[in-house]
């Protein structure tokens, strides 16, 4: 399983930066290779300044070593190893209309003092950040995520969109990051029926679906014209990303708190933000946004069935 979902990683890798490059038109991916001094390593994906593209990074990372004493103590295991592999990104287009993305998928194994295995699961998922709310857009994206979902199992869908909903969520300000998506995590051999093949399946199927979940929200705004406020408004909602990732979210945390590759960490970062005091919205567009941020939306319209 370990070869597989890095075989798999790698080529997600390559097929997402490559069709990024081809919307964006100007700019690339630079790759950045390195090595963890525990074990281990990756290769860290930038592009910046692009047409499209503000900021965004698609990274993979496979490490290896000792289990850090924060996970030893979650687990309640003394003496353990790991492996951990796993493809990460988030996207920061330029134009305030066409919403950040993030998204990962990712495989982890855990060994005894004896070097048997002793547990391994998946985990991950996709969300989007508009900044602009489009109703059909948020309808797209979250079809596209029901559709993965249910060639699998009919309840994942509900269940992982609201634990995204209830993840993805700045608790300080009482508003969602954005409007979610799916989430999941501990996929293990025997959970709700399914193998650790299945399992498997279940999650590449999710991640192959990023693309067709997100490109055409892209390509529909990334050109639609904008203006100061606009754009104002996007580096304040900005700020908001920021908050989460560095109060909330448990990668970001547990990577800063267990000597992680800081460069990588930070990545998903936008280049530009604002915090303006007491800051209220703009007008009527910005209030839609906010509107839907303040409690989980159900996105799929059901089809009225005709005789």
């Amino acid at each position: 399983m370990k070869e597989r979902f890095v075989s798999y990683i790698h080529e997600l890798q390559n097929t997402i930066c490559a069709e990024l490059e081809r919307i964006d038109g100007k700019a690339k991916f630079v790759e950045d290779a390195w090595e963890r001094p525990g074990g281990g390593g990756g290769k860290t994906r930038v592009i910046t300044n692009g047409n499209v593209l503000e900021k965004g990074g698609v990274n993979t990372s496979i490490v290896h070593g000792q289990l850090p004493e924060l996970m030893k103590q979650k687990f309640g295991v003394e003496e353990a190893n790991f492996f951990a592999c796993g493809i990460s990104l988030v996207l920061h287009p330029k134009n305030p209309f066409a919403p950040t993305s993030h998204a990962n998928w990712r495989y982890f194994e855990m060994y005894n003092a004896e070097g048997k295995k002793i547990d391994a699961w998946f985990g991950g998922g996709l969300d989007l950040t508009p900044y602009y709310l489009f109703e059909e857009d948020a309808q797209h994206w979250h079809q596209v995520c029901k559709n993965a979902c249910d060639k699998h199992h009919s309840d994942f869908y509900t269940n992982y969109k609201k634990w995204c909903d209830d993840y993805f969520h700045n608790s300080h300000r009482n508003e969602a990051r954005g409007i979610g998506g799916l989430f999941f995590d501990y996929l293990k051999d025997g959970n709700d029926g399914l193998s650790h093949d299945q399992w498997y399946d279940f999650v590449t199927e999710v991640g192959d679906s990023f693309l067709p979940a997100y490109l055409p929200i892209l390509e529909k705004r990334k050109d639609l014209p904008f203006n100061a406020q606009n754009r104002y408004w996007q580096e304040i909602r900005r700020g908001r990303y920021v908050e989460f990732n560095l109060i909330h979210d448990r990668g970001t945390l547990f990577g800063l708190k267990t000597n992680g590759r800081i460069e990588s960490i930070l990545m998903s970062l936008p280049p530009q933000v604002r915090w303006d005091y007491n800051l209220k919205a703009f007008g009527p567009e910005e209030e839609k946004l906010m509107n839907v941020l303040v409690a989980p939306k159900e996105w799929i319209v059901e089809k009225e069935f005709k005789s």
